[in-house]
């Protein structure tokens, strides 16, 4: 997916061979996030014959404008950040599929087999899976076109950026009623839009929120129609659902929190998945599936962060490489 104004510089993996779909390695790693090249540096400091899989680089933290919470740094950018991740991985030398999307993993005996969108099959003793989720989208003009440039869907990340600002929050579960808390402790002026009747979100949340009644808006059963917006976000419109009446709102940017998809379809036949979708893993990172592991935002782990995900992902390559071991493969 290409994000406007968000061009990574992936040169650097020029000369990083592609994996070699006749050989048997011992590791493939399945995603370009935090997760999979913590894992992939892990793995290879292991000396594991290891191949990356990843259809882009950074996954949601390249949507990220500025970055405050990854310790090591005041302030950084979602760029900048994903191309450190790069320039390590790439300092290893790993055998890297930049632009294939996996289509479907299967087992055959004891192998792992992944088939991607180019027609190439790549084979592997372990895989961790790392893939990431994706956020669920308005489809709305000027969304796509806005994403990091006012249209958020990270308040944790972004929220600070609008301290004192007007902000628009969607959403109605709690999710979007956190996001608003976080916004409004910011001195933000807070409109908060629900496409269904009522609130989802905990009485909890709700009560909390609702303290902050003189900078706050809240409104259910509303559509958003539009997004507005040149370099930035300036408004967005809305259609209320009962009158029909149109309503443009000026504000300064807006969070979507309208839910995650966790990218777990290319296995939803092999290994075990939850209600939400997510591949369920226990403590250390392991699935129902013995040799498959997963790590970050695609598993049930909670919290989705930058930080928990790079830390499943090292825990997913020491994992596997003491399952290899266990097994005599290594």
């Amino acid at each position: 997916m290409d994000f406007p104004g968000l061009s990574l510089d992936l040169s650097s993996l020029a000369g990083t061979s592609r994996p070699d779909p006749n050989a048997l390695y011992d590791m493939l790693i399945i995603g370009g996030g935090p997760g999979a090249m913590t894992a992939a540096v892990y793995a290879a400091r292991k000396t594991l014959s290891v191949a990356l899989i990843a259809g882009d680089f950074g996954g949601q933290v390249a949507t990220t404008t500025d970055i405050e919470n990854y310790l090591g740094f005041q302030v950084i950018t979602g760029k900048e950040l994903t191309d450190r991740f790069v320039e390590q991985v790439q300092h290893f030398k790993i055998p890297t599929a930049k632009g294939d999307k996996v289509e479907k993993i299967s087992q055959e005996g004891e192998i792992f087999v992944a088939r991607t969108d180019k027609q190439e099959s790549f084979r592997a003793r372990t895989v961790i899976l790392s893939t990431g989720k994706r956020n669920r989208h308005l489809n709305v003009p000027g969304e796509q076109e806005l994403v990091g440039r006012g249209v958020a869907y990270c308040a944790i990340c972004d929220a600070p950026l609008y301290k004192q600002k007007k902000v628009a929050v969607i959403g109605g579960g709690n999710s979007a009623f956190t996001a608003a808390l976080d916004l409004l402790k910011l001195e933000a002026t807070v409109v908060l839009l629900n496409f269904s009747a009522g609130w989802q979100a905990d009485e909890v949340l709700v009560a909390a929120v609702k303290r902050y009644s003189d900078k706050l808006r809240l409104l259910s059963e509303q559509q958003v129609i539009r997004i507005e917006g040149k370099d930035r976000v300036e408004a967005i419109h809305i259609l209320d659902r009962n009158t029909q009446a149109e309503e443009r709102l000026l504000v300064n940017g807006i969070f979507i929190e309208i839910g995650l998809l966790p990218n777990s379809e290319l296995v939803q036949d092999l290994v075990q998945l939850n209600e939400q979708g997510e591949v369920i893993v226990d403590c250390h990172c392991r699935t129902n599936v013995p040799g498959f592991f997963g790590a970050g935002d695609v598993t049930n782990v909670p919290h989705k962060q930058i930080v928990i995900s790079a830390g499943e992902g090292a825990k997913a390559a020491l994992t596997a490489y003491d399952y290899l071991v266990g097994k005599g493969l290594v």
